[in-house]
């Protein structure tokens, strides 16, 4: 892994959101939700390598504040999910606590960055 902790916990996170997806598609045949959760759950981790080689500290701080909206976005997905039956509690909480701490983790680096 690399040496930033919020890139190294966005990639494994992004990861479990692709096996989630993979597992709501095939056992469930779940196709609509899964798919933004998907979307919204790896475009996280692809923001942040996106912000590391931003043109300019404001493209930065957009691009890891448009990853923050895309946390946010997730963890709205995830909740759905658990509430419509599709992932039990369990699953729900360990997903639910990556998320939040992807979320505080970006908020931190935005507010760093808008200095």
């Amino acid at each position: 892994m690399s040496e930033s902790p919020l890139k190294d916990k966005s990639y494994l996170f992004a990861i479990r959101i692709v096996q989630l997806s993979q597992l709501l598609q095939n056992e469930h045949r779940e196709f609509v939700v899964s798919k933004q959760v998907l979307r919204s759950g790896t475009a996280i981790g692809a923001l942040i390598r996106e912000a590391e080689f931003g043109q300019s500290k404001p493209d930065f701080t957009s691009k890891m504040s448009i990853a923050l909206k895309e946390a946010n976005e997730t963890e709205y997905w995830l909740s759905l999910l658990k509430d419509t039956d599709f992932i039990k509690e369990k699953m729900f909480a360990s997903l639910q606590s990556d998320v939040k701490e992807l979320i505080a983790m970006l908020v931190s680096t935005v507010k760093t960055s808008k200095r």
